[in-house]
Parts: structure tokens; sequence; C-alpha cells
């Protein structure tokens, strides 16, 4: 049996949700029906020479980051709290623990911040980009 390339990542991504979460779910067989979390196309382009990268961030209270660009595509999954988020193309919005966005090649993260000025948050944020690319840049 032959993988896509969008099995393949759903495959490689799955476990790295499951840790970041402490869910059991990854040690032991799936007995509910799963829940869809997040779906969205991928951009149609090449991954030879790409590479994931995969950071846990935590957004102290209040804090905000400045505008800025990722080299390819990026998931993020919010693990605690809630963050503002507004990418070019988009509207602002809040998301929950438990929720993920999308930020396609070449947009701009315009709007990120923690949305509580008393409690941190957290997310993990998966980069996909060529490999020794510059995984931020200032917009």
């Amino acid at each position: 049996m032959e993988f896509t390339r969008r099995e393949a990542l759903i495959s490689a991504l799955l476990p790295l949700v499951y840790a970041a979460t402490g869910t059991a779910e990854a040690q032991q067989p799936q007995t509910a029906p799963s829940t869809t979390v997040f779906e969205h196309d991928l951009p149609n382009i090449t991954m030879d020479g790409w590479q994931v990268n995969v950071s846990t961030i935590t957004m102290a209270p209040g804090s905000v980051s400045s505008a800025h660009r990722h080299p390819g595509f990026v998931l993020v999954y919010v693990l605690d709290g809630q963050i503002v988020t507004k990418i070019s193309g988009q509207e602002q919005r809040i998301y929950s623990a438990g929720e993920m966005f999308y930020e396609l090649p070449g947009s701009t993260h315009e709007v990120s911040r923690n949305a509580s000025a008393t409690k941190p948050a957290k997310f993990l944020a998966m980069i996909f980009a060529k490999k020794g690319a510059q995984l931020v840049t200032p917009a």
C-alpha cells in the first residue's frame, strides 16, 4: 500500500500533537470515532529538500509579537489559553486550546497576541519550509 503525501504528513503530525497535549491516545488504540480538529487544503508544492520544525511557544500574559512571515506553510495548534491571530487574507480571530489554524506560504502574520492579560497561552507551531531557510522574518 502506498501513502499519499497528505497521509504521510498526517501520520507524522498526529504523534506530535498527542505528545504535546499529553493525550494517552498515542499509546492506546482508539475506541471512539475520531473527531476532526482541523482540515485545510495544502499548497500544491513539491517538498523535496523541505523539513518540518516543530516548536512549543509560550506567550506571557498580555504579550504581543510583531508582524512576521514564515518561508513555507505553518500549522498551529493551541495547547493552553487563547491567542488572537490575524493572517493576511483572513479575519482576525481568537483561537482557544484545542483549535488550529493555517498560514499560507508567503502570508503575513499581522496580529499575534495572548488574549489574556493574566494567563499565559501556549501553542505548538509546525513550520514546513526548505532546509536551511530562516524560519521567521519581520514583515
